[in-house]
């Protein structure tokens, strides 16, 4: 791993020799940042991704644009290119001087609440989708949360969500949110009953907006429901055509044409459109026993709310698949008598891979060449599921 540094003003210095990390996660950098701290003897913040192996999403050999913090070391080695060279998509906390003012905006917030710093803030992650710091405080820890532009209404939504089931920011505007600490894990691997209260957790907040789906458009939530993509699901099809053999053109051609009676019958089992979380898994579920809070809204969006049963359901065993379908069924019964949840999921499980490479298209379309590494592979990936996916009629 080589981490090439700059200062804050876009000056390019070097770059140090490489040396390893334990984490292979690109986008998980404390430990990059350690490690320059405890071999080189230099402060850094890491800015982002500039080369990563083209046939893996983790691991290998990577480098870094880094900015450093301090006292610049020697034995630094030329670097080809410029890499702080700007790009009109470069998020605003990769460039030289962007994490300072977000570390400059979330200290303001912390004072206007009465909290200070008690420490030095330690980045966690940064990546194409968010730069995230832990900041000890005299209060606890807060966690600072900077996204894209296609992002950008996270924090507002979450201020509008109900604070039982997902932290209220301690400030929020477009494109950062602070947090207050959330004690206790995320829920990666649960299994078994305790996956049902976060299940009745989550149709909660969907049901909170059904019929108010206009006050998510004016936070800039974005429209996901079927019959607003259909038009770029068939262009991100026509733009992978060469990945794809002619059978999977021929089925995902079919699943395109049946879309807009697809979304007639979706309608039609009674389950109306809301809030989607659009990551929902138990790893975004964090708490202890008998408190748990949401998190990650990224992804948020207004669309069907079965999508977020699928997205759950992806990762578990057959007998929580079972437990949870008949738990998400029977909280949309009793909200809505008569509608049909399960005709519902079964009409979007196939089309659930394509929404997901239009996702990933519209991520590399809005990011910088250098980072696509993160999703370009994704798009043909989903669209090879979809066309996997066996296609049961409306």
């Amino acid at each position: 791993m080589t981490v090439v540094l700059c200062t804050g003003d876009g000056q390019l210095l070097g770059a140090l020799p490489p040396f390893p990390v334990p984490t292979p996660w690109w986008p998980e950098v404390a430990e990059v940042v350690e490690g320059c701290r405890r071999r080189h003897h230099v402060e850094v913040t890491v800015l982002r991704l500039l080369t990563a192996p083209d046939d893996a999403v983790f691991g290998g050999a990577v480098a870094y644009l880094a900015e450093v913090g301090g006292p610049v070391p020697g034995g630094l080695r030329p670097w080809p290119g410029d890499p702080t060279a700007d790009h009109p998509l470069r998020q605003a906390y990769a460039r030289p001087g962007g994490p300072a003012r977000e570390l400059a905006w979330a200290e303001a917030a912390l004072a206007a609440e009465g909290r200070t710093l008690t420490g030095r803030p330690q980045q966690v992650k940064t990546w194409n989708l968010s730069s995230i710091w832990r900041l000890p405080t005299t209060a606890g820890d807060a966690w600072l949360k900077s996204v894209p532009p296609f992002f950008a209404h996270e924090g507002l939504l979450m201020r509008a969500l109900d604070p039982a089931s997902v932290p209220r920011p301690i400030a929020a505007e477009p494109g950062r949110v602070l947090l207050p600490d959330v004690s206790g894990v995320d829920h990666f691997g649960a299994g078994g009953e305790t996956l049902l209260p976060m299940v009745e957790q989550l149709v909660a907040l969907q049901l909170a907006f059904v019929g108010r789906t206009g006050e998510l458009s004016a936070l800039g939530v974005p429209d996901r429901r079927l019959d607003a993509l259909a038009p770029r699901l068939a262009a991100v099809v026509e733009e992978q055509a060469a990945a794809l053999t002619g059978d999977e053109r021929r089925r995902l051609d079919h699943l395109l044409q049946t879309l807009d009676a697809r979304a007639v019958a979706l309608a039609g089992c009674g389950v109306p459109d809301t809030l989607v979380h659009g990551d929902f898994h138990p790893g975004n579920v964090r708490g202890t026993a008998g408190r748990h809070v949401v998190l990650d809204w990224s992804d948020a969006a207004v669309g069907h709310p079965l999508g977020d049963e699928l997205a759950f359901c992806r990762g578990l065993g057959a007998e929580d698949r079972a437990r949870v379908r008949a738990a998400w069924a029977s909280a949309w019964r009793r909200a809505v008598p008569g509608c049909e949840p399960e005709r519902a999921a079964e009409l979007l499980r196939p089309v659930m891979p394509l929404l997901a490479a239009l996702l990933y298209a519209d991520f590399c379309a809005q990011i910088e060449p250098d980072e696509r590494v993160y999703h370009a592979r994704d798009v043909p990936a989903a669209l090879r599921q979809a066309a996997s996916e066996p296609v049961p009629a409306g």
